[in-house]
């Protein structure tokens, strides 16, 4: 029993394996302090599943496997499995702790390993999400104890509600929503929806109206053998879709503007409300989601977390698991690059509507990575 454990944990025997099981037990009785339930999910979840929620760009980083005709994935996380769980047969509120490996791949010569610990607490409960951020945040910051750490907050509800805000078509928010999660891919869409491509949006609209125009049969025949698997029907489908966005008006420059200045807001969460009160007042949409954030700085002072000592940045957690839609943080090691962030969560209420199929509660996590802490105490082996 103890080889098998020792495996799980890379390996370890000896001092450095008592170690590791004695941070382990220290970080869940951390996070169980309020009754949570002690779970653990199974290892190969669907991978179609996890695609569909993580972003396709999780398949470069996970390990994907067949059996029987279904691809299966090593769980990169456990909130997507602890989600599965809960929607199919978890009572409300419940409170899930729980401790395993994920497993990520990693690039050619990386020293990062592919398969490390998750520690984590998940919260399924509707009552006061200001007060269940605050409460898991102060249930990771319990379980992270001293370790020299700095922590930055943010919030991917402010910029979606930003985006929910323009005064534009379905079709270009849906788009700016999906790639909120890829900067430069984010910002260059922001820019071509912006005025300085009209004139190019213009001609590109008549050129697409005039293929359009019954016309694509004909072109197709002319262009000779054709490549991929899309049919004349939805070869024009797709054309009229873009001639009807190259037609759409241009945004404003002074929304462009706007949606770029929420998303650079930085500071102590006191000095970020207030710039964002500022933003509210001219971006539609946003005061609601100012409301929330100001809610969860008041929970967190009621928790004893001071709010002008909480780093803030609007752009925090955009580069993360696309599941987020609302608080995020994460604990980083600034004196140690070689190691990841520590620990890490957020708030993912919309995963639990996709994963109940429209029933769906809110949720915050987050996850300490045992062995990241240990090394940053300095007692892993």
């Amino acid at each position: 029993m103890v080889a098998d454990r020792a495996f799980l944990k890379g390996g370890r025997l000896g001092a450095g394996f008592w170690r590791l099981e004695a941070e382990i037990a220290r970080i869940l009785a951390a996070l169980a302090a309020t009754g949570a339930m002690r779970v653990e999910p199974a290892a190969l979840q669907p991978a179609e599943l996890l695609l569909d929620l993580y972003g396709e760009d999780i398949r470069a980083r996970a390990f994907v496997t067949e059996d029987e005709g279904a691809e299966l994935m090593l769980r990169p996380d456990f909130t997507v499995p602890i989600v599965r769980l809960h929607m199919a047969a978890g009572a409300e509120p419940a409170r899930y702790v729980y401790c395993g490996p994920v497993w990520r791949r990693q690039a050619a010569g990386s020293e990062r390993p592919r398969e490390y610990l998750q520690a984590g607490v998940e919260v399924f409960d509707g009552t006061a999400p200001s007060e269940r951020d605050a409460e898991v945040l102060g249930l990771i910051l319990d379980a992270l104890g001293d370790a020299p750490v700095r922590l930055v907050t943010g919030d991917m509800g402010l910029v979606l509600a930003a985006i929910d805000g323009l005064e534009t078509t379905e079709a270009r928010r849906r788009a700016l929503r999906r790639h909120v999660w890829r900067p430069h891919r984010f910002h260059a869409l922001l820019e071509r929806f912006g005025p300085l491509h009209g004139a190019e949006a213009a001609r590109r609209a008549e050129m697409l109206a005039a293929a359009g125009e019954g016309r694509v049969a004909e072109l197709i025949a002319r262009a000779g053998h054709r490549v991929g698997k899309r049919s004349a029907g939805e070869i024009a489908e797709r054309v009229a879709g873009l001639a009807a966005e190259a037609r759409t008006p241009a945004l404003p420059q002074d929304a462009v503007d706007r949606l770029e200045a929420v998303l650079a807001v930085t500071g102590s969460a006191v000095e970020a409300l207030g710039q964002l009160r500022g933003l509210a007042r001219e971006t539609p949409g946003l005061a609601a989601a100012v409301d929330r954030f100001e809610a969860r700085l008041d929970a967190c002072a009621r928790r004893g977390i001071a709010p002008e000592g909480l780093a803030f940045e609007a752009g925090f957690g955009r580069t993360t698991l696309e599941y987020y839609d609302g608080f995020v943080f994460g604990a980083l090691a600034p004196d140690r690059p070689d190691l990841p962030p520590i620990a890490s969560g957020g708030r993912y209420d919309a995963l639990t509507r996709a994963l109940g199929q429209g029933r769906g509660i809110p949720a915050v996590g987050g996850i300490v990575r045992p062995e990241a802490l240990l090394a940053l105490a300095g007692g892993a082996p």
